[in-house]
This record gives C-alpha cells, sequence and structure tokens, in this order.
C-alpha cells in the first residue's frame, strides 16, 4: 500500500507540472488509476478530485507573479463550466473511442499550427483582449468545457490554443487563464462524478497532493523560463498526446 500510495503521488506530481505547463498531464494519472484496478470512468472522475486542487495552487501561483487576466478571464469560464456539466453527463454512460480519434486527429493540426505559426504562439496578440463578450470566444470555450467535461486529458491543449489564436494571450498567460477556467468548472463537473458514484476518494486525495506540489514547481518555471520553453512542451506534449489518443482508440495499447 506504501508504495501504491508513494506511486500515486509521483505520477501527480509529473501530471501537475505538466499541466500548468501546456497540458495532458491526465494522460499519466488515468492509466496508472486504471492500472492500479479503478473501472476508466471512476479513474476519470477520481481524477478531478487532483485537478481542482493542481488549479487552486497553479491560479495562485500565476496570480501572485502578475501573471493571470482577472478582468477577461473569469469570463472565458462561463460558456467553459456550461459546457463542462454536459460533457461529464456524458461521460457517466457514453463509449469515448470514436471521440478520442476524432480528437487525436485534430490534436495533429494543432501541432501544424503550432509549428508554422511560432510567433504568435509567442507573442499573442499585438493588442492584450479586451474584457467582454464576443459570442464567437464562447462559442468555443463552450465546446472546449464539453470535452473538458468528458474526459478531461488534453483539454489543457485545446484551451490554450483557443486562448492564444482566438483570445490573443502569450503562451505564459495564457496557461494562467487556463488554469482558472478549469478551476471554475471542475468543481460542477467533479459534482456529476460524486452523484454517480464514480470517485476512489483515497486515490483521488493522494493524487492531489502530487499535483499540488507539480502546479507549484511547473508555474515557477513557466514564468521563469518563458513563452518560448513552453511552446517546445507543447509541441513534444501535443505529439505525444496525440499519438496516445489514437492508440487508445484503434487498440494497440
Amino acid at each position: 500500500m506504501l508504495l501504491t500510495g508513494l506511486l500515486v503521488i509521483l505520477a501527480g506530481i509529473a501530471c501537475g507540472f505538466i499541466n500548468v505547463l501546456a497540458g495532458s498531464g491526465s494522460l499519466i494519472t488515468l492509466p496508472i488509476l486504471i492500472f492500479l484496478g479503478l473501472p476508466a470512468k471512476v479513474a476519470n472522475g477520481t481524477n478531478r478530485i487532483a485537478i481542482l486542487f493542481q488549479n487552486i495552487v497553479g491560479v495562485g501561483g500565476y496570480h501572485r507573479q502578475g501573471m493571470l487576466d482577472t478582468r477577461h478571464g473569469p469570463r472565458l469560464m462561463v460558456p467553459a463550466v456550461i459546457g463542462a456539466l454536459l460533457g461529464a453527463k456524458l461521460a457517466v454512460d457514453i463509449d469515448e473511442s470514436v471521440m478520442r480519434l476524432v480528437i487525436a486527429a485534430v490534436m495533429f493540426v494543432m501541432l501544424g499550427v503550432i509549428l508554422v505559426k511560432p510567433k504568435r504562439w509567442l507573442q499573442g496578440a499585438a493588442a492584450p483582449p479586451e474584457p467582454g463578450w464576443r459570442w464567437g470566444e464562447a462559442a468555443v470555450f463552450f465546446a472546449i468545457g464539453v470535452y473538458g467535461g468528458f474526459i478531461q486529458a488534453g483539454v489543457g491543449i485545446f484551451l490554450l490554443a483557443g486562448l492564444v489564436l482566438q483570445s490573443g494571450y502569450d503562451l505564459v498567460k495564457a496557461n494562467a487563464v487556463k488554469l482558472l477556467i478549469v478551476l471554475g468548472y471542475t468543481p460542477f463537473a467533479l459534482a456529476v462524478f460524486i452523484f454517480e458514484d464514480q470517485v476512489n476518494w483515497t486515490y483521488g486525495l493522494l493524487l492531489a497532493c502530487g499535483n499540488m506540489l507539480g502546479a507549484y514547481l511547473g508555474t515557477r518555471v513557466a514564468v521563469s523560463w518563458g513563452p518560448a520553453f513552453v511552446r517546445w512542451v507543447l509541441i513534444a506534449l501535443v505529439a505525444v498526446s496525440a499519438v496516445r489518443l489514437l492508440g487508445l482508440s484503434l487498440g494497440w495499447f
């Protein structure tokens, strides 16, 4: 039991660190939770406990370092929360293999965009995003919220794409707003999984300890090393995530 607990905490550290830099850290923790004997749906719900605490630490870290947009960022949470509620409800009883395949294909396309337009990802838009409602932006974050509520793994990458390409943030500031959005919808998604009795609290709280430490370390690295470093981390994680999701969909591993 001690070794199992240590494994879960170490996985949480890796997940938290990766999630605050880019995303897809849940592609580490979900397979480990399943390996430890949790059904896939319970692993999906249990992971949300760690994500909640990770993002509390991550948002606090970015805010202390002056990287969190507290004017426009909270507005983006609203459509994401609504979408996440729908996605979490779908996750309770839907087959996810087809969705994984589609997401993997989209990630390959996104990888090309990151490589072709590096300046946009490093510098953001020429002008900072103005606070206010934009319907196109709301639709994008609603759709991402649906995915985040459904499975979580990889949602950070889609949020970064929306925040950089749609809202105009650079990668470091986008990471801060990304964590704020996920923090906004996670309690609602978690509530759905709790109601459906699809959460293992022991593993969830152990995982949360690791995620919080990883998030603390990740925010410091992201701000200190800047957007260029975060972009290369993002490229690596998008490629690995796409291959991993494609492999799961086709039953390769």
